[in-house]
């Protein structure tokens, strides 16, 4: 039961962060899992990694992974994508649209939210979706 309680209250949490704290954590868990999977499919040295990780972490890739995402996500998922498509954003990538760039902060806002809210096997389905 305590376990329980303390999730409540972590979820709660988690709800009250900006949804550019979810981004920030998001943006890590993303890099993680492009990175790992390129390393685990891959013989590429680390350089040429990098360049491939690239591919899939820049703004315009997950702005476009998100636009190919978004008819399976659920209610909840789609508002967390909302919410981080709408909050105010002070700085834009240089090598991206104000389009892309607040697309791929709602994506790392998705990824950071199911991260934090330890919804594993969720993230796992999400995540593996943006694997072309």
């Amino acid at each position: 039961m305590d376990d329980i309680i303390e999730r409540k209250k972590d979820a709660d949490r988690i709800n009250q962060m900006s949804p550019l704290t979810w981004a920030y954590v998001g943006d890590a868990v993303y890099e993680l899992f492009i990175r790992t999977h390129l390393t685990n499919t891959t013989d590429l040295k680390p350089n040429k990694l990098h360049i491939q990780a690239i591919k899939y972490v820049k703004a315009q890739a997950q702005s476009n992974i998100l636009k190919r995402i978004s008819e399976f996500l659920t209610d909840e998922e789609k508002d967390i994508v909302r919410r981080g498509r709408n909050v105010e954003n002070h700085h834009v990538a240089k090598n991206a649209s104000l389009e892309e760039y607040t697309l791929s902060t709602a994506f790392e806002a998705l990824i950071g939210y199911l991260y934090l809210t330890r919804q594993d096997e969720r993230l796992k389905e999400v995540l593996d979706f943006c694997i072309i």
